[in-house]
């Protein structure tokens, strides 16, 4: 399932390349659940399973990317130190990764960053950089930095290792739930999404994979409908979904694999998480039998 790239771009991963991920992933990190919540399934119409990598070591899918990509870097490499760009949750999964492998890492950030997600990342042992006004700002600097000092520069979505890593979300979802019809990933770069279409159609070629991305935000959205990178306004409250700029690479995959793409206001994600935290309970980790329709996830 690999693609060709464009000039100066990496390839997307294969197959064979999120079933390696995996493997190196697995030394490290635990599967997380798969849960049903009958609530939900009442709300929604449908059963819904919520595949929980929010209990992963960092909150976050974004560790299996970050474990992967660190496992792979070469001792010279390791020994130049790392550097990202981040509001939070692919910093701490530079930083958790980092720290697993001994490598030094620096994570430039947003000054209004998420005071939490800032102290995790140092607590995992990054020098966390605070600059700028969003975290394109911070990008930038961040590429500055790496090309001055030589750093090994982890692009939040550019990084073939990195979709591969998160893209093992999805391979334990279907190996777990596999007559699962759609899945529902949240987007701000899309490199989850695009891990999660890659692992979808080579192993169930006929799920259908939704993108779902805030309208305060809606960049990834727009290049995908357009068919080229744009650059929008970034308004979102949603810090995990921030960004005003698109990445190439997961938007060629997206191009290619997701089957739509929708956008939410924040109000609808903020109403949202409210019904996730009353839904939490009861819970059930197997399948019911229950006539109902077909089931679907939500990741």
């Amino acid at each position: 399932m690999a693609h060709a790239a464009t000039a100066g771009t990496p390839e997307a991963p294969s197959f064979a390349d999120i079933l390696a991920a995996r493997k190196r992933i697995r030394r490290h990190l635990e599967p997380s659940p798969c849960r049903n919540y009958p609530s939900l399934d009442r709300l929604v119409g449908a059963e819904v399973w919520v595949k929980h990598d929010n209990l992963l070591p960092t909150g976050a899918f974004k560790v299996r990317g970050g474990v992967n990509l660190m496992s792979r870097l070469d001792e010279a490499t390791r020994e130049r130190g790392v550097i990202a760009a981040s509001t939070g949750n692919h910093g701490q999964s530079v930083a958790f990764a980092a720290r697993l492998f001994g490598v030094s890492a620096i994570v430039c950030a947003p000054e209004a960053a998420n005071p939490v997600k800032v102290e995790s990342m140092r607590d995992l042992g990054a020098e966390v950089v605070l600059v700028g006004r969003d975290f394109d700002d911070a990008r930038e600097h961040c590429e500055r930095l790496a090309a001055e000092h030589g750093y090994r520069y982890i692009h939040s979505g550019d990084e073939p290792d990195l979709i591969a890593g998160v893209a093992t979300h999805t391979v334990e979802l279907l190996e777990d739930q596999p007559e699962v019809d759609v899945i529902l990933v949240p987007i701000g770069g899309g490199s989850g999404a695009a891990g999660a279409c890659l692992a979808a159609k080579a192993m169930r070629p006929g799920t259908v994979v939704i993108g779902v991305q805030s309208s305060a935000a809606p960049t990834a959205h727009d290049s995908w409908r357009e068919g080229r990178l744009v650059e929008r306004p970034n308004q979102t409250l949603a810090e995990g979904l921030a960004t005003r700029t698109a990445f190439e690479l997961p938007q060629r995959i997206l191009k290619q694999h997701l089957d739509d793409f929708v956008l939410v206001s924040d109000e609808e994600l903020l109403a949202a998480t409210a019904v996730m935290i009353e839904s939490r309970a009861p819970w059930s980790s197997r399948r019911a039998p229950r006539p109902s329709p077909r089931p679907f996830c939500r990741m």
